[in-house]
């Protein structure tokens, strides 16, 4: 019954490595009026300037925003673009420890044009070049130190030097060695040099390109073909408005078709899908509930301008719009509950054991969802709920989420903290201003309610 224990329900916070190519993306936005006099291109009048971490530094941004810990691992330049990156990751909780500076090395900018909604130009500042010896010996001393405490490691590669093969294969070797999953987003023609990862990621052009074959071969070919040249356990192809194909060792193919509104803008779809992969696997979920959520994460992210970070309430409310019981909760995933509740105003209405379906019920329900802006949360107390009742009441659109078998009341009220509590009895809505003015009812013996 409880569909939501099997994917978002399971997820925890967690550690994670993220390593690979980071950089700063800029955003210059404004508005376009005229022709420049000087040659037939639009003049943009500048309203806005900002900066977010960029490429691997995405990635990490979407794992914070799951809740998980998260290890930066990378190389930035002596100059003001990697202080700025650094100070962006610290304030957002990372750890960035491993994030090392090379001398005579720019740190990557992407500075994106936008006007009306629309980007008009990228403009490019960086520097492509290998990393030297001793700072890969220094990469390899930091990942050592930080894995015993990772749950999965996300390589984030934009071809910018960073990731050597030999780094790529020590990355792998010592993940293993731990039992850490590896997920990799891979960049090149080559993607021997990820052998032995858990998890490759590449987009359709990239996995045709690494495959060698030509534009017309079926993508089972292409994904065989991959999966020979890079022994990976599985192997997740991204397709643009196709969706997601996954395919494992036994050629297994299952595909998952996106499902997205509007498409605003791609930037940074790969980085999300590489996160929640991350996020998925770190938490034991099965493969092909990771792509799912990956896939429709990707979606909402493509609806956003810019990079955009997905949280766990985002793929809830998503994920509501094809199947009501996502929003159904037990006590055993009160990280997640809490997760989806984040920033969001919201009453209780605790229902007693063996209630069903009446006139009360209904009327009370349809009252509380006049409180505009607030959102409505059920707790049916028992053990054995009536399922029939359970999903008649995820049906309701006035219902946002059903908590079941929660520890106790207190604990919820604890630990997710209503605006206002109200209790059914018999055909009496009660109401409370706190949790605490609940609880002292409680003691007082007023209502009847596990404590």
């Amino acid at each position: 019954m409880v569909k939501l224990a099997g994917t978002l329900s399971h997820f925890q916070p967690i550690q994670a490595i993220v390593i690979g190519d980071f950089m700063l993306d800029k955003y210059t936005t404004g508005r376009v009026k005229r022709i420049s006099p000087e040659a037939p291109v639009p003049v943009m009048e500048v309203e806005k300037q900002e900066s977010r971490p960029g490429g691997a530094g995405n990635v990490v941004l979407n794992l914070t925003a799951l809740g998980a810990k998260v290890f930066a691992l990378g190389r930035i330049g002596f100059d003001f673009e990697g202080e700025q990156l650094k100070s962006s990751l610290s304030h957002e909780g990372v750890v960035i420890q491993g994030l090392l500076s090379q001398k005579e090395y720019q740190t990557p900018v992407k500075n994106r044009l936008i006007a009306d909604s629309q980007q008009l130009l990228r403009v490019d500042f960086e520097t492509i070049s290998p990393i030297h010896p001793a700072f890969e010996e220094n990469v390899i001393w930091q990942l050592k130190e930080l894995l015993p405490q990772a749950k999965v490691v996300a390589i984030s590669d934009y071809g910018k030097g960073f990731l050597t093969e030999s780094l790529i294969a020590e990355t792998i070797r010592w993940a293993k060695k731990y039992h850490v999953p590896v997920i990799v987003d891979p960049k090149g023609i080559d993607f021997a040099k990820y052998k032995g990862a858990t998890i490759l990621k590449p987009n359709q052009s990239e996995a045709y390109a690494a495959a060698r074959l030509g534009p017309h071969a079926e993508l089972d070919a292409v994904a065989q073909k991959i999966l020979e040249i890079a022994d990976v356990d599985h192997l997740l192809i991204t397709r643009s408005e196709a969706g997601i194909s996954l395919f494992d060792r036994s050629r297994t193919r299952q595909d998952f078709p996106v499902r997205s509104r509007e498409v605003k803008d791609v930037t940074g779809a790969g980085d999300t899908v590489l996160a929640i992969l991350s996020a998925a696997m770190a938490n034991g979920l099965d493969i092909r509930f990771a792509a799912q959520l990956a896939n429709i994460a990707a979606g909402i992210a493509i609806e956003r301008l810019g990079c955009a970070q997905i949280t766990i309430s985002d793929l809830a409310r998503r994920l509501l719009e094809y199947d009501t019981d996502t929003k159904i909760f037990d006590d055993s995933h009160t990280y997640a509950l809490r997760q989806v509740l984040k920033d969001k105003s919201y009453s209780l209405l605790v229902l007693p054991q063996g209630q069903k379906m009446s006139n009360a019920l209904f009327r009370s329900i349809r009252s509380l969802a006049q409180n505009e802006g607030e959102e409505m949360i059920v707790y049916v107390q028992g053990c054995h709920p009536d399922d029939e009742f359970i999903h008649f009441l995820s049906s309701l659109p006035e219902v946002d989420t059903i908590v079941l078998q929660s520890e106790s009341l207190k604990v919820l009220c604890e630990s997710i903290q209503p605006r206002e509590i109200y209790f059914l009895e018999g055909e009496e809505l009660r109401g409370y201003d706190t949790a605490q003015a609940m609880l002292a009812a409680l003691k007082q013996g007023v209502i009847r309610v596990d404590f």
